[in-house]
């Protein structure tokens, strides 16, 4: 195999994990904890895996099971985390590009509830 044709795929992962923030940057300072920021982009790509995965299940259901495992029960359950680990990993990489708006809308509401808080 000839190296010079492998897709870098770290440098894919980094280059579509690359996110416009400054958007994110003005409301950092409105929010204040960096920490917050933190737990957002974890649930909105956590939110974006499930999202895929299940955008994924009805591609595999379908595929009929071979030899030499023959489907069954503990065949189904690994699919099924199959199918979880590549939706985690479509999300990872940004490509379908839900979790950047989810991560937004989490702030813009942590911003609304942190403001009805300090007026009353």
């Amino acid at each position: 195999m000839n190296n010079n044709l492998t897709p870098d795929t770290n440098l894919a992962l980094m280059q579509a994990t690359q996110v416009d923030t400054s958007k994110v940057a003005k409301n950092l300072k409105n929010i204040g904890d960096t920490k917050k920021i933190e737990k957002f982009e974890r649930a909105a790509e956590d939110f974006e895996s499930v999202f895929v995965a299940e955008m994924l299940k009805p591609m595999f259901e379908g595929i009929s099971t071979e030899a030499p495992f023959n489907g069954g029960k503990g065949e189904e359950v690994f699919r099924d985390m199959m199918v979880q680990e590549y939706g985690k990993i479509i999300a990872r990489t940004g490509s379908i590009g839900i979790a950047g708006p989810v991560k937004e809308a989490m702030i813009q509401m942590q911003e609304i509830a942190d403001n009805a808080t300090t007026t009353k």
